[in-house]
């Protein structure tokens, strides 16, 4: 039963602003120099957790918490309510509790490593490094003990704190040093230096991170590297008093596969000679911290000159950029909106924002090469390479994510960058950042704010300068000289700096409304640009879209009120020649680009009441045709740019062609069919990949024209309607041509151009080739009278599904025709290992497997009566006709076959069935099929590697032969 005392007690804890009211009460009970001290204690971070936290203290002995004074009271309190860890360990070493309560700045360099080195002198390894940790943690949590009692002044404090630990970590690191040596036998006379990198290196040290390191030593032997060893181990190696962090050197050459130590000459014979330009980046970082000073400081001063060389070095700005993707890229989904360093608007966007502008400018200018984010962030305002408004947002930006991130990581002295998600632990974190009123809601307002403004920032770090070099702005930030902004162009990835600055100033001078909102809108988009394959083509392909569009009102609203249809749009243009082209010729298809449904290919019967009613409103056939053609373009520009974008696969894309095709073909007939005299019931059959539905951007339309003879003019008829069809969808325009191919039709080049139905029922019972028969696989129709369309099909469905299947000797034909075509019509002077269609396992080689297996089986399964390559192989895998795994292996290298012919289509804006050697096309190839930027080799490795094992199954199926 509760007592009424105890209940008092919880009734004041609770207006006191207490949770566990109950748990308190005791600990508040027991204690009565706690119950006099609960004003300052209710401002902690954690009531609950500082009175259990002091209750333990005062109940370990060896503290006299009567002689505290309120400011050791509120130093406490603070700590234990915002670090349980911390509070752990004052419980173990309670004679700590003076000295961490009673701090008042934060102890010196050298007086943290006097007292870390003398904890491991005199005393053997085991006890050296328990030593090391305890003095460790009593010096981190005087540290932790100011920094949490600062509160909302933590953000002017914070970088005194992350000097502190980075010099604790030196001083862990020379005591470490110290006990390895007495460890190491032999290594008195060797010298070997600590060089801190990352954080620590820019002295900006988390409480809980990986201290990354590089060895420097002289000589580098294995005594070297055992003492090397023995120092990671002394920091890293798990004890009853737990460990400190990880030592990580994977900064080093060669990363975890190079070397643990290497003298000052073979660091520089390697940077010198195979580093890579993220390598130098991370230099920018390096410095001394423990072991040979001489040494040390001589390392850092020899790589210096490689540090602010790098930015001349070509593929800079993809090194950086890779780089950060890769970052990026590890977040998991689930941890991406909450994610304090590497999500959109983190840390990671200060760091990368402030480094860049430090390599790209400080090839010239010595006075911005701080390592020290903050340091370089002001450094580069007083130069005139930031606005000092912007510095001074995005300081204090950095510095409340960097305290957050340190209150996060102080409650269980754990690493992590994620905001949690439990209320009471929002809650104290709420408070550990000085928010009272709604802890909760104030902490995520606040945090929300500044991610906005970091992301914001960062994105007008680059980018408004350029605009206020070229373009006569009024600004009370320095203006960059046109040689600094023609130095961040190229560093941004920009081939033709000079060229870019051009559009820019074209695109920004004046005081008109449009050079006023393009002034604003300009800053990202330049970054989406950077981000694409090709920058330069993607802003001059801004230029002229806007020059054309630039005085439509709707046109520069749309782009600065919907920032999805401006990101969608600088990936086009930068990425895609075909799709800007298309755009060009009609820019009001940027609407398109408003909205992810805007952009799903639109149904046949959509497209075709569209099309008819389009024709019905014009009398003559060529004017109907021309508004047709528009119809097409604009669906072209759709689903290219929705393939660009990657909302639509290869099967979707070339579903979306056909019918594009299919509803043109469709409209043309309408139009010309009712001004032909004598106009027979008229049929186009597609064929080829278009009877497939496997069209591609750069695909020609095969077909066949055939009529319903009715009477003697109806020859004339069919043969006035395929060629005005011809004449009017091929003439030039500046809409794109539809390339109608007719060889497949019997005797080929050598027979007439249309045909009656009778003729062809004629010809394939009495005159049909083998490879006629095969063409008939893929027949399908286009346009055309219905009931002439049902009749031919059932023809030519006896014809290809022949109820006797595909004799020995017939299959035997196929063979020589498919050795002979590969070697008769692969062109000369080209790998035909990269020939997409004709070369080994590419296009031909699955869709003829595809085809015999049908000629052999159609007649007997329904399922494989399709014109479609994919849907075949995947009926013939169900059917157990082909192994689940050859059925993956060809269907794979088709797909990629397929997307890489479409891609080449899109990037070079021409058609071409090589695989480019060019390693700057193939790079933007990859790009666009989903690859990290310059990933061209990577490409080219999946490719060959693709075709080679579809090609082992062709030769296996197709021609029998074994795979040894």
């Amino acid at each position: 039963m509760t007592s009424s005392r105890e209940s008092s007690t919880r009734g004041r804890l609770a207006r006191l602003g207490f949770t566990d009211t109950q748990t308190s009460a005791e600990y508040v009970d027991e204690h009565p120099l706690i119950d006099s001290h609960l004003e300052i204690i209710r401002t902690s971070a954690d009531p609950d957790a500082s009175v259990a936290g002091l209750a333990r203290l005062i109940s370990a002995g060896g503290v006299d918490a009567a002689s505290w004074s309120d400011e050791q009271w509120s130093a406490l309190s603070y700590l234990l309510g915002t670090s349980v860890a911390l509070g752990e360990h004052l419980a173990r070493y309670p004679h700590h509790v003076g000295f961490v309560s009673s701090v008042t700045s934060v102890s010196d360099a050298q007086t943290m490593r006097d007292d870390l080195v003398a904890s491991v002198k005199n005393v053997d390894w085991n006890q050296a490094l328990l030593n090391l940790r305890v003095t460790y943690r009593k010096h981190v949590s005087a540290i932790a003990a100011l920094d949490a009692a600062a509160v909302s002044e933590s953000v002017t404090i914070l970088p005194g704190i992350s000097q502190a630990l980075a010099d604790l970590a030196d001083g862990v690191l020379a005591a470490a040093l110290v006990a390895a040596r007495n460890k190491v036998q032999g290594s008195e006379n060797h010298r070997l230096a600590v060089i801190a990198m990352g954080k620590c290196g820019a002295r900006e040290l988390n409480y809980v991170s990986d201290v990354d390191v590089i060895f420097v030593a002289e000589p580098a032997d294995d005594i070297s590297t055992d003492l090397a060893k023995a120092v990671m181990q002394a920091c890293s190696a798990v004890t009853p008093e737990g460990v400190i962090w990880e030592v990580d050197p994977g900064l080093r050459p060669e990363g975890k596969a190079g070397a643990l130590v290497r003298t000052l000459e073979s660091h520089l014979d390697y940077y010198q000679r195979w580093a890579q330009n993220w390598e130098y980046q991370a230099l920018l970082k390096a410095r001394f911290m423990a072991g040979d000073e001489t040494l040390g400081n001589g390392f850092v001063e020899a790589v210096s000159p490689f540090v602010w060389n790098a930015a001349g070095q070509p593929g800079f700005i993809e090194g950086v950029q890779a780089m950060r993707e890769r970052v990026t890229d590890l977040i998991p989904a689930r941890e991406a909106e909450r994610e304090l360093k590497l999500g959109r608007g983190g840390l990671r966007d200060v760091e990368f924002a402030v480094q860049l502008l430090q390599m790209v400018h400080g090839r010239s200018d010595d006075m911005i090469r701080s390592p020290n984010t903050l340091v370089a962030l002001e450094q580069l305002a007083s130069w005139g390479y930031v606005g000092r408004d912007d510095s001074a947002t995005l300081s204090q930006a950095y510095k409340f994510l960097r305290t957050l991130e340190h209150r996060i990581q102080m409650y269980r002295m754990r690493r992590t960058h994620i905001l949690p998600t439990d209320e009471g632990d929002l809650r104290r974190l709420g408070k550990s950042m000085g928010f009272t009123s709604d802890p909760v809601e104030e902490l995520h307002k606040e945090w929300k704010k500044h991610a906005r403004e970091v992301r914001r920032i960062h994105e007008k770090l680059f980018y408004r300068p350029l605009l206020e070099a070229v373009a006569r702005l009024n600004s009370d930030d320095a203006r960059l000289t046109p040689d600094a902004a023609r130095a961040r162009m190229a560093a941004l990835g920009y081939v033709d700096p000079d060229g870019a600055l051009r559009h820019l100033e074209a695109l920004t001078a004046g005081v008109s409304r449009r050079a006023v909102i393009q002034r604003t809108l300009l800053p990202v988009m330049l970054e989406w640009f950077a981000q694409t394959p090709d920058p330069d083509a993607g802003l001059l392909g801004f230029r002229k879209v806007s020059e054309a569009l630039g005085t439509t009102p709707w046109y520069l609203r749309l782009l600065r009120d919907e920032s999805v249809t401006a990101e969608r749009l600088a990936i086009i243009l930068g990425t895609s020649s075909y799709a800007t082209e298309l755009l060009l010729r009609s820019p009001e298809a940027v609407n398109l680009l408003a909205d992810g449904s805007t952009l799903e290919p639109r149904t046949h019967d959509e497209l075709l009441t569209e099309v008819l009613a389009t024709v019905a409103r014009h009398d003559e056939p060529a004017q109907a045709v021309v508004a047709v053609r528009g119809i097409r373009r604009r669906e072209l520009f759709r689903t290219s740019a929705a393939s660009v974008l990657g909302l639509i696969d290869v099967e979707q894309v070339g579903n979306a062609l056909t019918t594009i095709t299919d509803i043109t073909l469709r409209g043309a007939l309408e139009a010309i069919s009712s001004h032909v005299e004598h106009a027979p019931e008229f049929l186009i059959v597609a064929m080829g990949r278009y009877g497939g539905s496997e069209l591609g951007f750069g695909s020609d339309a095969d077909v066949m024209f055939c009529y319903n003879e009715r009477s003697d003019e109806s020859f004339s008829g069919a043969q006035a309607i395929a060629s005005e069809l011809r004449t009017l969808l091929m003439a030039p325009s500046p809409d794109p041509e539809l390339l109608i191919d007719a060889d497949l039709r019997p005797e080929g080049k050598n027979g007439p151009m249309v045909r009656s139905f009778e003729s062809f029922q004629a010809y394939y019972a009495r005159w049909s080739a083998g490879w006629e028969t095969q063409a008939l696989l893929r027949a399908g129709i286009a346009a055309g009278d219905e009931e002439l369309a049902k009749e031919f099909l059932a023809m030519i469905d006896d014809i290809r599904y022949d109820k006797d299947g595909l004799s020995n000797s017939a299959l035997l034909e196929i063979r020589k025709l498919k050795s002979r075509m590969e070697s008769e019509r692969m062109p000369r002077g080209i790998d035909p290992a990269l020939h997409i269609k004709l070369g080994p396992g590419g296009l031909s080689d699955v869709e003829w497997v595809a085809q015999v297996i049908q000629m052999q089986h159609a007649h007997e399964h329904e399922a494989l009566q399709t014109t479609q390559t994919i849907e075949a192989l995947r009926a013939a895998r169900d059917l157990s006709l082909i192994s689940a795994q050859d059925a993956r292996t060809l269907i794979e290298a088709w797909t990629l076959c397929s997307r890489v012919r479409n891609a080449i289509v899109l990037v070079k804006g021409r058609s071409s069935d090589v695989v480019p050697k060019d390693m700057n096309d193939l790079g933007r190839i990859a790009q666009l099929l989903g690859y990290s930027p310059r990933s061209g080799q990577v490409l080219m490795d999946d490719y060959r590697k693709a075709t080679r094992r579809s090609r082992q199954v062709t030769m296996r199926l197709l021609y029998g032969q074994n795979d040894d």
